[in-house]
């Protein structure tokens, strides 16, 4: 039923209009909404092309820093691992609490100190109680051999299997100097490949200069057979050739070491792992190419554990292969692989290790 008002009009046709321009205003800013939606969608990969631009920049820029800044130091840490010391405790200026018949000299090279730990055979153990430096000085001069030792990764004087070793050595009547270099023990500084060089040259060279005739032997084990290699050769080049040297756990170049070194191979399906590590060995000037110094004649005999999983027998007789096509006397280099055992750190366990370098010693000093 309509209802009329006072003029007789219809007041439902009234209502009507009302609601009908209420609903085209409605529907004009429900569309204006829409849009305005579709302009903001239509725009906004275009909004975001500045701030794509600038995290594409921020992450190229971190990239390369962290090529160049980070990932250098970060290879040099573990490779030399110099940063680890264990035993945490032992007061590394006093070997003889360790050692039996031995002592500490510094050899000073500006603007640091070389830290060296010397021993005497163990048949002068009697004669070297509470004797000084300058005994011991004295004592490389007396005809038994020296081994000057530069050690791996990670080590420094009170290491177990390094006290094992130059205690054997000791106990065959080898005088042994067994050297910190800088960075490492007790002592300051970066440890690098150049500096390692020079501080076992500096120590071969002063203990060369108070040995006199007394045969003198280089050896150098696991990194330190790059340090040995690149000493030898250099030293060869100066008209000073080394006696002989001895490899103990050796690798090829460190390039290769690197890549199969335990801890780096789960990276190596990282996208650009390799050419980042590459970089990082070459800004550090790391390289330790043995394969090429061992062409040089140093008389090398070197010694590998059958089962040595962190530097594998392969290196080794890789590197024997090439020392040996480079030397016309074939009698002067020699390798020797150890049965399944000693793994990479215990070779000085081997009951037969001592006959087995005297034996070539014997042979090279005849």
């Amino acid at each position: 039923m309509a209802c009329l008002d006072s003029q007789g009009n219809i007041r439902g046709k009234n209502m009507i209009g009302k609601l009908a321009t209420r609903k085209t205003r409605e529907e004009g800013c429900l569309t204006a909404w829409w849009h305005m939606v579709v302009r903001n969608l239509r725009s906004f990969p275009h909004s975001c092309s500045t701030p794509r631009r600038k995290s594409s920049t921020l992450c190229t820029s971190f990239t390369s820093k962290s090529k160049e800044y980070i990932f250098p130091p970060l290879m040099n840490m573990l490779i030399f691992f110099n940063l680890f010391r264990a035993p945490l405790l032992e007061d590394l200026k006093k070997p003889e609490l360790k050692i039996p018949h031995a002592v500490n000299f510094y050899i000073k090279v500006e603007p640091r100190m070389i830290l060296g730990i010397s021993m005497v055979p163990s048949c002068r153990g009697e004669d070297a109680k509470g004797k000084g430096r300058s005994w011991y000085e004295a004592a490389l001069h007396d005809g038994n051999p020296i081994i000057v030792y530069l050690y791996g990764s990670a080590e420094h004087g009170t290491t177990p299997h390094r006290l094992e070793l130059v205690k054997v050595l000791s106990d065959g009547g080898f005088h042994v100097s067994s050297v910190d270099s800088r960075g490492f023990g007790d002592l300051t500084g970066k440890p690098t490949e150049d500096g390692l060089t020079s501080d076992a040259i500096c120590v071969y060279e002063w203990t060369k200069a108070r040995s006199g005739t007394t045969p003198l032997c280089l050896w150098g084990r696991s990194l330190g057979t790059g340090v040995t290699t690149n000493a030898a050769k250099v030293l060869e080049e100066e008209g000073f050739p080394v006696d002989t040297i001895i490899l103990e756990a050796p690798f090829t170049n460190l390039w290769v070491a690197s890549i199969n070194y335990p801890f780096l191979k789960i990276y190596q399906k990282f996208p650009g792992f390799l050419s980042t590590l590459m970089d990082a060995l070459r800004k550090d000037e790391l390289a330790s190419l043995n394969d090429e110094n061992v062409k040089f004649p140093s008389s090398p005999l070197l010694i590998h554990s059958e089962d040595d999983k962190m530097v594998p027998l392969e290196f080794g007789k890789k590197l024997y292969e090439i020392s040996h096509n480079a030397y016309r006397n074939k009698e002067r280099v020699k390798m020797v692989i150890f049965p399944p055992g000693f793994q990479h750190n215990f070779l000085c366990k081997s009951s037969t290790l001592l006959k087995t370098m005297r034996d070539f010693l014997s042979q090279q000093w005849a």
